[in-house]
């Protein structure tokens, strides 16, 4: 690749970095002119002609939030075929960071929001893009604010502890990750979690060909036996009585035919777990700890056996 194609690349890079995507396509076609087979080049192209687009379906929106749910929702389309495909990872970043820069200019827009709940959402979303350009801390403050104005968010929480398991706070990106799952699993967007922490206990589920919704709610339990949900903490006695009436209504849901188990196994799971350990933390008695995992050996046998082993 000539000196000139490459300059030329690399300022275009520059320009979807920033999300100016017309900008980055004048100089992409006049480099493709001299270097038709370009891998590089030609990728960059279709990432400039896929942000264009995106840009316009933006611009029909209703308001600015819309506006950044569309721009970041492309770009989940875009990025799971482009690492099918094993695409370069330097336009990649820089086509991220574009989406993710157009995202976060209209999401600032409605920084003044007063609704508390309508805010922690935009909160999460600020966060998320920042997140996304690897700022880490700036994102995890947006997210503690998210969490302040509306807590009991599982996709927040969720966010937050991706966070903090980026910068390095190990011990409390694990005691929110096990909270959010545990809130709603189906409630928190695995393709914008990053740490490793997780990603790697999200691909050890996969690979047991478990995937979709499915997948979100075998998590939580693989995170138990895999000892990556290993903080745990007491629970109040409100949280009690609501783990056991939750307990008490996926049991008798389990009891219907047309009931999908697919989803309420690995859910019962999770919530016989979190009382055990409450049982576990309180000195409870053993035999109301043996009657939950009687329960769980009723429910998969091979839970059952990695857990008590």
């Amino acid at each position: 690749m000539g000196i000139q194609i490459q300059e030329n690349l690399t300022k275009a890079n520059g320009f979807l970095n920033a999300g100016r995507p017309e900008e980055a396509k004048q100089l992409l076609q006049i480099a493709a002119e001299t270097a038709l087979d370009s891998k590089e080049i030609l990728f960059a192209l279709n990432c400039c002609h896929f942000m264009i687009n995106s840009i316009r379906q933006a611009e029909s929106a209703e308001d600015s939030f819309e506006s950044g749910e569309i721009i970041i929702n492309e770009w989940k389309s875009f990025e799971s075929t482009a690492a099918r495909d094993h695409m370069p990872q330097t336009i990649l970043y820089s086509a991220r960071r574009g989406f993710f820069t157009l995202a976060l200019e209209n999401y600032s827009k409605l920084a003044n929001e007063q609704d508390p709940r309508q805010r922690a959402e935009i909160c999460r979303k600020i966060g998320l893009c920042y997140k996304k350009f690897g700022e880490y801390e700036t994102a995890k403050n947006c997210l503690l604010e998210a969490n302040s104005l509306f807590s009991g968010s599982a996709a927040v929480l969720a966010e937050l502890a991706d966070c903090f398991a980026l910068c390095g706070e190990e011990r409390k990106a694990k005691v929110l990750f096990r909270e959010a799952f545990f809130l709603d699993p189906q409630k928190i967007d695995l393709c914008f979690l990053d740490s490793e922490l997780i990603c790697c206990l999200i691909r050890k589920v996969s690979d047991k060909g478990l995937t979709g919704a499915v997948l979100q709610e075998w998590i939580p339990v693989y995170g138990v036996l895999f000892g990556i949900f290993t903080v745990k903490r007491e629970l109040r006695s409100q949280e009690v009585g609501r783990l056991k009436q939750e307990i008490y209504a996926k049991e008798n849901e389990s009891k219907d035919p047309s009931s999908d188990t697919n989803i309420l196994t690995p859910r019962l799971i999770n919530l016989y777990f979190w009382l055990i350990d409450h049982y576990v933390l309180t000195n409870t008695e053993q035999s109301k700890i043996n009657q939950i995992l009687l329960k769980i050996k009723i429910l998969d046998p091979a839970i059952y056996s990695l857990f008590v082993k």
